[in-house]
């Protein structure tokens, strides 16, 4: 049986491969408490990880939809998105959401049960 990817799905496979590199975590933290910023101050702040590989992180993440690029002269400047954001939350919620009324229904369960035995 064959499954169809919709663009939706490989576009969410993509962010969820980019945020699961901790440098790539880290690259977003410290864009996030920065704000924009060009490439080479963000590589400086990467001791074990060479200038391109923070670009070819950076890329991972552009191309992702989780920053964005502008450039300046000969600067590359980045910064956070927030729609894909939105999807990933969106997806987690609805994970979740099941789990919670699994969880839910299985307490109001124990509940009504401890309440059956203590009236027999």
């Amino acid at each position: 049986m064959l499954v169809e990817v919709s663009v939706q799905q490989r576009n969410d496979d993509e962010i969820f491969a980019a945020l699961s590199d901790p440098n790539r975590r880290a690259i977003l933290d410290l864009i996030g408490e920065h704000g924009e910023m060009p490439s080479g101050d963000i590589a400086s702040h990467f001791e074990d990880v060479t200038r391109s590989g923070i670009s070819a992180h950076l890329r991972i993440l552009r191309l992702a939809g989780l920053v964005s690029e502008r450039r300046d002269g000969r600067y590359r400047l980045y910064s956070i998105t927030s729609s894909p954001a939105d999807a990933v939350v969106g997806y987690l919620a609805s994970v979740y959401r099941n789990s919670l009324h699994q969880l839910t229904a299985a307490m109001e369960e124990a509940t009504a049960r401890e309440a059956d035995e203590r009236s027999a």
